[in-house]
């Protein structure tokens, strides 16, 4: 494939609900521009851009996929996006360098969650988008009623430049409202010809609410058309497409991809009205304290941003980016100044879908990719070695998902080790945590598909299979009241034996104290250098857990008194010594169940509001306030107990309809109520 020049370039992203149709359209997309013979299908696990068995196991997309391909003169880089809310990870990282989103909405079931959660995503970062709306060859498919519903969550910015010709089985062209022409696709490809009768005067009313809508962003426009001079198609088209770049716009395609219809158009429209890498805001980088706006100058220093890292176990890492200036090269050294490593970029190439193609050049607004950069990751920047700069950093979604992860084999512990880094490495995602209190390994991420994906990722390229078990609540347990006990610890076996006798007061502290040792002897009845094994024999008695096996906190410990034997005795006595005087202390005195509670952070569509404060009340929360978020949605805090929202991601993506999100962290420790005393009481004794 050749080298394009910036403004010849056109990165586009498809987002949208699952099964709307994304993956069909690139699919259509790929077959127009000549790059395949054959419409691939999602259900027979033929198709360009879903390649990974998961996508083929589950027909659904799980990873982007980029899928480039010239038209017209222009290259488009294609990026499909998966539409299932467990990747959204996925999308972030496409939405880092697409110029242009196109929203494919399915005519049939309109404006759903993850459409609606994508374009606050977009309108975020300010990005340009588009719309098709799709399967208009569907039984019970519509258009106006589409276009009504996206006017309604997306505002007055939608504006249809075609209507469709037909619906259901008799779709079978669109009207273009700049050039008022049909393209009719009776024999496959699309004819040029006069707008149907039937329609002319629906279309001419619609195209003169687009010429207004258009005209009225240009105030010389709007003075020569109030005079009667009516814009030709390329100066609607030249105006529109700068309401586009900047994010006022929003123009409305129709179509179908599986036949198709109207998908022609569409890459059309993308060259013609899309924004071009140079179209857009430059890219900020920092350069030490300092921001820095980056133009997609290919004459510039070369700087290049990794958006996507794909771990293969026979290529090795492959790492996706998108050159913000200067031209690339193969044999380029570009230096990683996170990792302070240099990389020479053997191969340059772009990927479509798995298949790999070798490129000269890989000039600045372009896509590629290069493998075996070992020590860079997803997010890095690589830049001349004498310029430490890097990309404005972007938040990757918190996950909101937990599992304990484990192997079997004791062996294989290692290699679960090497498959998680790399795993990781692909997929910023997830997160793994070593819990402590637990003694759990935790793999978290953003919902039940996606933690399963990728032990099934895990189990087919690295050959390991990895065992899942509930996460453990980390609770805790306090004493109940103060009391005073002596720890003796007295053996003898032949030769030196070993004493110690410590006398200790207990005594519980406020919640979130800690613990507290006191020293309070007096006169040499403990030799000062055994007083630090006394509080090392408690903490570990502590750690070891109390009635219920939970860590003991918030105590303070004072060591008021003691016997010691001059040959006898040594740290590890009254190690022992401080270990008996603490199980004494709780067979007297036991101890109270400490709960951790939750702050949770729960974003969602006011209308969800009050039903999202009923659940949160049914799990013991307790509301803390509100507070109004991005467009029409809440923010609700709360404090809950920890092991209510376990499972949370499930059940708000339930209660939503996928539209809400959430972040918890922890709060503090709390006592349990009774019932919770019970039930792990009963747990135990099972």
């Amino acid at each position: 494939m050749e080298s394009f020049a910036p403004n010849k370039i056109r990165n586009v992203v498809l987002l949208g609900h699952n099964a709307v149709g994304k993956t069909t359209l690139a699919e259509a997309l790929l077959f127009r521009a000549g790059l395949t013979t054959r419409l691939g299908r999602v259900e027979d696990g033929n198709t360009v851009t879903d390649f990974e068995p998961e996508e083929h196991k589950r027909t659904m997309s799980i990873s982007m996929a980029l899928a480039p391909f010239v038209w017209k003169g222009f290259k488009i880089n294609l990026i499909d996006a998966p539409g299932y809310a467990d990747f959204i990870g996925e999308v972030r990282a496409a939405l880092w360098v697409a110029d242009l989103a196109v929203f494919v909405v399915s005519a049939v079931d309109g404006v759903e969650p993850q459409t609606e959660v994508h374009w606050r995503m977009a309108e975020e970062l300010n990005l340009p988008r588009m719309l098709f709306i799709n399967k208009l060859d569907s039984d019970r498919a519509s258009f106006d009623r589409t276009l009504e519903e996206l006017r309604s969550k997306f505002g007055a910015g939608i504006a249809p430049i075609e209507l469709p010709i037909g619906s259901g089985a008799s779709f079978h062209g669109v009207a273009d409202l700049f050039t008022d022409k049909a393209y009719l696709y009776d024999s496959g490809s699309a004819s040029e010809g006069p707008i149907p009768t039937e329609m002319e005067e629906q279309e001419h009313e619609v195209h003169d609410a687009l010429v207004e809508g258009i005209v009225v962003a240009d105030d010389d426009l709007l003075a020569a058309y109030l005079d009667g001079d009516v814009p030709s198609p390329e100066v609607l088209e030249r105006t529109m497409a700068k309401g586009i770049a900047a994010a006022k716009v929003f123009p409305v395609t129709c179509g179908s991809a599986t036949v198709p219809i109207g998908v022609d158009r569409l890459a059309d429209f993308i060259c013609e009205i899309g924004p071009s890498p140079r179209d857009r805001e430059a890219a900020e980088i920092k350069a030490g304290d300092q921001a820095v706006a980056i133009e997609a100058d290919p004459q510039s220093d070369p700087l290049a941003f990794v958006f996507k890292t794909i771990a293969d176990p026979y290529v090795g890492r492959i790492s996706l980016f998108k050159v913000l200036s200067g031209t690339l090269t193969p044999d380029d050294h570009l230096y990683n100044h996170r990792a302070g490593s240099d990389g020479r970029l053997s191969g340059i190439m772009t990927m479509r879908g798995k298949e790999q193609e070798s490129l000269p050049s890989i000039p600045a607004g372009d896509i590629g990719a290069v493998a075996k950069l070992t020590t860079t990751m997803t997010g890095d920047t690589l830049a001349p070695k004498d310029k430490p700069v890097s990309v404005t950093k972007r938040p990757i979604p918190e996950p909101s998902l937990a599992t304990a992860i484990y192997v079997e084999n004791q062996s294989d512990e290692s290699k679960l080790g090497d498959a998680l880094s790399r795993i990781l490495d692909e997929d910023p995602a997830l997160v793994l945590e070593r819990s402590d209190e637990t003694k759990q390994t935790l793999l978290k991420g953003m919902g039940e598909v996606h933690l399963a994906v990728t032990l099934e990722k895990i189990a087919r390229k690295f050959n390991l299979e990895v065992k899942t078990d509930d996460v453990k609540v980390p609770y805790r347990e306090t004493l109940t009241r103060a009391v005073n006990v002596e720890g003796k610890h007295k053996k003898q076996s032949g030769g030196h034996g070993q004493f110690g006798v410590a006398m200790l007061e207990f005594e519980p502290l406020p919640g979130g104290t800690g613990y507290e040792f006191v020293d309070k002897i007096k006169g040499g009845s403990i030799p000062r250098q055994f007083i630090p094994a006394v509080d090392k024999g408690l903490q570990e008695a502590m750690s070891y857990g109390g009635k219920f096996g939970y860590p003991v906190v918030d105590m303070r410990v004072s060591v008021v008194d003691g016997k010691y034997h001059s040959v006898d005795s040594s740290e590890m006595s009254f190690q022992m010594a401080a270990r008996a005087g603490f199980r004494e202390a709780i067979a007297q005195v036991g101890t109270s169940l400490l709960e951790p509670i939750s702050r949770m952070y729960v974003t969602v569509p006011s209308a969800y509001q009050g039903d999202i404060m009923g659940d949160i009340n049914q799990r013991r929360g307790r509301i803390e306030g509100t507070q109004a978020a991005l467009g029409d949605a809440q923010t609700i805090t709360a404090l809950v107990p920890t092991s209510e929202i376990m499972r949370y991601a499930n059940d708000l993506r339930s209660l939503t309809g996928g539209r809400g999100t959430f972040v918890a962290e922890h709060a503090h420790y709390e006592p349990a109520p009774p019932q919770v005393v019970k039930h792990l009481t009963a747990s135990t004794e099972e």
